[in-house]
């Protein structure tokens, strides 16, 4: 199976694991399943970051990419396809772009995405799949 790693839980897995649930913590430690993260995650935390929404001292956005491919995080580029297709994902619950865009990846690509964020949730009627 492939799980995608929502923006606060690759830096929670990171920065500060113990807010990570069991669950997702054993999942991440798994070397067998596979567990990726979306570019559309770096472009959130760099922007976060910039606007001063994001306080990050241990590490920084650039070191991010590093760091992930350390630990064997598979990093997915941005897909055209993905932009492309974006406008069927016709539930609204979020207001976040980079969410929305994270969810729609999740959905179209057969991913689980692992987040803590409850409003996720709600796409599961969509065929979101989601672990926290």
């Amino acid at each position: 199976m492939t799980y995608l790693l929502d923006t606060h839980t690759l830096i929670w897995a990171i920065t500060e694991p113990d807010k990570l649930s069991d669950t997702v913590k054993s999942l991440i430690e798994n070397p067998s399943e596979r567990m990726v993260v979306s570019a559309i995650t770096f472009w959130e935390i760099s922007l976060k970051y910039r606007l001063g929404k994001l306080q990050m001292d241990q590490i920084s956005p650039e070191e991010l990419i590093d760091v992930c491919k350390r630990i064997d995080l598979e990093i997915l580029p941005i897909d055209p396809w993905l932009c492309a297709t974006y406008h069927q994902l016709k539930a609204n619950y979020h207001s976040d772009p980079f969410d929305r865009m994270l969810i729609w990846l999740a959905i179209s690509q057969k991913m689980t995405i692992l987040s803590k964020d409850g409003m996720m949730k709600m796409y599961e009627s969509e065929g979101l799949q989601i672990i926290w």
